[in-house]
């Protein structure tokens, strides 16, 4: 990936204040985003059952298959062989929606999950040109 400009100071999202003109560094997004890039996969949220942790229907998720998953975390998972992106609950054994209009999913034993990597990013699109 190329090297973008990157300004030290942040963008007021309230009242417009000064703005520091001076260039910090140039930044790449790789060395944010894929720390791992032969374990690094991206794939493109749908729904929105994970709306509150801010992930909506369209997004691009960066997931990572070397992080180890731990409670908590966005996954990818497949539950018998259904893909979905989840928050990992390893204390009662399910799996969350960030969107209280959708019911936890139970892991009953005997279920295949396969852990397909750890969410650690996504990229939301504010124009679509």
């Amino acid at each position: 990936m190329k090297s973008i400009p990157f300004f030290s100071s942040g963008v007021p999202c309230g009242f417009p204040s000064p703005a520091d003109d001076h260039l910090e560094a140039a930044l790449s997004l790789d060395d944010h985003l894929v720390t791992r890039p032969a374990a690094t996969y991206m794939v493109r949220a749908n729904g929105n059952s994970m709306i509150n942790a801010g992930i909506h229907d369209g997004d691009l998720l960066i997931v990572d298959r070397s992080l180890a998953p731990v409670h908590g975390d966005v996954v990818v998972v497949a539950l018998d062989g259904q893909l979905t992106c989840k928050i990992l609950d390893r204390r009662r054994g399910r799996l969350l929606p960030a969107n209280s209009n959708y019911p936890a999913i139970p892991i009953w034993e005997g279920q295949e999950l396969i852990v397909e990597g750890v969410v650690k990013a996504s990229v939301r699109y504010h124009r679509g040109d």
